[in-house]
């Protein structure tokens, strides 16, 4: 199969997601109790799924063409809507949020209409249940909304599993997908670029916020050499190689992805909270975005690491185990600490994870 090409118009609607990001951010440092955690994943579940169905459409077809071009546009105005929903999605803004999520739906079942029974899959259970749950929780209020939506979100999630073997007749190009999902960690990983550097911006940029955005940029760049430095090269290896690449699709990516950009996008809003006033110490909300964020993220890479090649990943199993022993002990201690320990730990983890892989590669040889 010959390989497939990200296309320019997949990468502009990508443009969409960044802006649809950084408002999911927004919710979630205004509201991160429990509660406030819940609705922004609530919210971010149909965001998501949006680009995964336009992401998935891009794979299995030639989207290369003036059809397509406006139809993945199209998507991206219903994610536009959304995005400027995100702020009061459970206020005023609700039945914009979902009439933005079904109007994106609707687009992508029409962009696949050519493929037979397409409305009998994933893209009909949005078209045809979610968004209508969506766009009704925007008409009501309270908990009423909340348990549609979050109905609405558990379907979507649910529906490459009722429907697997339908999917499994799909062929699917394999660099493409691995290639568009590291594309959305990075979306992620910019916001946290944001949410170190935007609190402190227009202070007066004293010594220990300096080193407060430096331990923050560490953080950042370790998550960014996790995925990238080895994971990203394992993914293509294991969609090139697996006999199924619909449940590679589903576990690893669509689920599995789901998990690492929301744990990234936690990080984000804990940076957001910690870089301006490095001597404060954090509360255990923003700790628990901060080092909780971190956990997810490494708990997800061995959790993807069991769905391609069978095992679990020890050394990111024992560095997950170690921030959230850490959590707790930094609850009265300044932020500066807190971004230290955590930098310490995840820089550490890829130092050693480099150095196994170097003595793998001499002893091959």
């Amino acid at each position: 199969m010959e390989e497939k090409k990200v296309t320019w118009a997949e990468l502009y609607f990508d443009l969409v997601f960044v802006f649809a990001v950084t408002q999911v951010s927004q919710l979630l440092h205004h509201h991160h109790d429990w509660a406030g955690t819940g609705r922004a994943l609530v919210a971010f579940v149909p965001v998501y799924w949006c680009w995964v169905g336009t992401t998935v459409q891009a794979n299995v077809r030639d989207v290369d063409h003036v059809r397509d071009r406006i139809g993945i546009f199209a998507v991206g105005l219903g994610g536009l809507f959304m995005a400027l929903a995100l702020p009061g999605a459970y206020g005023s803004r609700g039945l914009l949020f979902g009439a933005g999520y079904w109007t994106a739906r609707l687009v992508l079942l029409w962009l696949v209409s050519p493929v037979r029974g397409a409305w009998l899959g994933p893209y009909g259970v949005g078209a045809l249940v979610s968004g209508p749950l969506l766009l009704a929780g925007g008409l009501l209020d309270g908990t009423a909304r909340e348990l549609l939506w979050a109905a609405a979100a558990v379907l979507d999630l649910a529906a490459p599993l009722l429907f697997r073997r339908r999917l499994a007749r799909v062929d699917y190009h394999p660099g493409h997908l691995p290639e568009r999902f590291g594309l959305f960690l990075l979306v992620a990983l910019g916001e946290s670029i944001v949410g170190i550097g935007g609190p402190v911006a227009g202070s007066d940029l004293h010594g220990a916020q300096l080193l407060s955005v430096a331990l923050a940029f560490v953080i950042s760049c370790a998550l960014w050499w996790l995925y990238f430095g080895y994971a990203a090269d394992a993914m293509r290896h294991a969609m090139e190689t697996t006999g199924s690449r619909r449940d590679l699709i589903r576990w690893v990516f669509s689920y599995g992805h789901l998990a690492l950009i929301g744990a990234v996008i936690a990080v984000a809003v804990g940076f957001g909270e910690t870089v301006a006033e490095p001597g404060r110490a954090l509360g255990l909300g923003t700790l628990a975005l901060l080092y909780g964020g971190c956990a997810v993220y490494l708990l997800s890479f061995s959790y993807t690491r069991l769905m391609m090649f069978g095992r679990l990943s020890p050394t990111r199993l024992a560095a997950a185990g170690a921030v959230l022993v850490l959590l707790p002990l930094m609850v009265r201690l300044p932020a500066l600490l807190a971004l230290g320990a955590l930098a310490a730990l995840m820089a550490g983890l890829n130092l050693w994870e480099h150095v196994r892989v170097e003595r793998a590669v001499r002893a091959s040889v």
